[in-house]
Formats: C-alpha cells, structure tokens, sequence
C-alpha cells in the first residue's frame, strides 16, 4: 500500500501581489507563498490526501517562508531543498481590471532551477499514487532532466501522471522550446489539465473543442480537463465531453490559483473513483465541486494559504443551490 497520495515537483516561489497604495503612492506588494505544483498539494492536503512536494528554494528568507509555509498547510517538506548560493525565485504578479494576471519573475537563475536529477527521491516516488508535475521545471536542462527521470520513476512504479502545461511565457527562451516540453507532458500523461489560452496556443485551434480534438489525435491523454475561467469547465474522457457553468462572484479579487484548485480537486475526484470507470454523472459532480472551490479561491488574496475546507465547498453549493 502506498503510503503518499499525491507527489509534485516543481516551483515553489513568492508571488508579490498587488494589495493597495502607501500613503506616499507607492503600490504595495504582499509576499504570499505560491507556485502551481504546492497550491495543489495544498488544496489535496485540506481534502484530506497525504502530499509530499520535491523541490529547491534558497537558503534565505523567503526560501524559509516557503518551508514554513508549506508545513503549516500539511505537505511533506522532507525533500523541500534549500540552496547555499541561489536565491529564491520571485514573481511579480499584476491583477490586470478583468482579474487576469501579468506576471514578472526574478529567476535568472532562481533556485527552483537548480534541482538536478541526483537530488531526486527514488523512495518517494515509489510510494506515491499519482505524481504531479508542469513545465516550469522544464524551462533548463539541469531541472528538465530531474523531471525527466522522476516522471520515468513514476511511470515505473505504477503511479498515475498528471500534468498542467501552466504556461509561463517569459520563462522560456522561446515559444517553440515551450511546446516541445509541453509535448513531452503530453505524451506522458494520463490526466491533463490545461487552460483555454493554453490549448488554443497549443494547437492553433480558437475553438476549444477541435483543441483537444487535435490533441487526442496527437497523444493518448484518458482524461482531459480544461479550465476556460468565467466559463466555467469541461472534461474530455473516452468519448464524453462533460461541461460545468462557472460560480461566478461579486467579490472576485483575483484568480491566482484558481486553476490549480480547480486541477487539485478533479485530481482527488480520480483518486477516489480511479481513472477507469467515470461516466458523466461522476465527471459532473466532480467539475461542480472543483469549479465551486475555484471559485471560493478567487475571493481570498494568494492560494496556497487559504484554500477552503470540503465542508466549506460543500456550503458553499448549498448557497448556490447545486
């Protein structure tokens, strides 16, 4: 019996998020702790699912935010890194007037990069359920080859693969690089979850439906979730194509990590009715659920902090009437 449910490697980074005005006029930024891979594991963590996270920050304070951070939200910090001589990585995130986000980093280099495949825990990965990864532990050759190898690990030991391409354009040296490690994930996954600006990059496809449609012909993804924001979400699986509508709310802030919530909630859905036999009654329930916790995300400043509890998703539906 495996002992972990989920395991992600990545980025784990201080997102600066805009919170107001200094009496001098000056924007202030909130330090919250962020990066894709660790808001999942944080939103499985409050469902109950035990995590661990594999990756490098460095040894300074904000590489101690992190650890700290993550402990606190319940993930296994044991293979959590710490560089002597890389910082951090930073991003800036702007919350443009829609609620979508431009983002800056600081990663040249930063210490998420500097991951090497020597450093990966074998046992680990042996003992987990599914493995969870994206691209941005993609963007350099050192980090990709640790990927490369705990995905290959996963895969050997039985382990579910997920994979969110989470496109990052300014980490990359260019587009076309992008799309090769994109497809490297695609071709190794069995759930992907990818948003709608992602797959119409990928395949060229405005319509999200010839997307995947180009990308089930390409790779064997069983199931596909495509988070499309203020309209909601859809699941592709065998020859099903399954919509939710959104929640949307007044008091949106800002979507950071609505995604990965969203991603977080279908992945403990999986879980516990396995890959194999969902139908659409289950592909439903599990977009209704995961959209209204996106949904609560994108009401609370960050992500990997404050997700919401299941009794508070669940509430939540109740108020909404689904």
């Amino acid at each position: 019996m495996k002992v972990y449910d989920v395991t992600a490697m990545g980025e784990l980074l201080i997102d600066f998020t805009e919170n107001g005005m200094s009496g001098q006029g000056n924007p202030l930024f909130e330090a919250n702790p962020g990066g894709a891979p660790c808001n999942v594991l944080a939103m499985l963590a409050k469902l109950g699912r035990k995590t661990a996270f594999i990756g490098k920050v460095g040894k300074d304070f904000f590489g101690e935010q992190l650890k700290s951070a993550i402990k606190e939200v319940g993930i296994d910090s044991d293979h959590l890194l710490m560089d002597e001589e890389v910082h951090t990585t930073l991003a800036m995130v702007h919350t443009l007037p829609d609620g979508d986000r431009d983002f800056s980093f600081y990663r040249n280099p930063g210490a998420d990069m500097m991951l090497t495949e020597h450093e990966i825990p074998e046992n680990l990965i042996a003992d987990s359920k599914l493995f969870h990864f994206g691209t941005l532990s993609m963007t350099h050759e050192g980090v990709r080859m640790a990927t490369k190898k705990a995905v290959a690990l996963a895969k050997k030991n039985g382990a579910l693969i997920s994979f969110d391409p989470n496109l990052r354009p300014p980490l990359w040296k260019s587009l076309e690089e992008a799309k090769e490690q994109t497809a490297y994930g695609l071709s190794n996954c069995d759930i992907l979850k990818i948003s709608d600006n992602e797959i119409q990059w990928y395949t060229g496809e405005e319509d999200f439906d010839e997307g995947i449609c180009r990308l089930k012909e390409m790779y064997d993804v069983p199931l596909i979730l495509l988070s499309m924001g203020r309209e909601g979400s859809r699941a592709y699986y065998k020859d099903l194509r399954v919509e939710a509508a959104p929640f949307l709310q007044e008091n949106t802030i800002e979507t950071t990590g609505a995604g990965d919530t969203f991603g977080a909630c279908c992945l403990n859905f999986v879980l516990e009715y396995g890959i194999d036999n969902l139908d659409e009654e289950k592909l439903k329930q599990m977009l209704v659920f995961a959209n209204a916790a996106a949904s609560i995300i994108t009401t609370k400043k960050g992500a990997l902090r404050v997700m919401p509890s299941k009794a508070e998703v669940d509430d939540f539906l109740k108020s909404n009437g689904r």
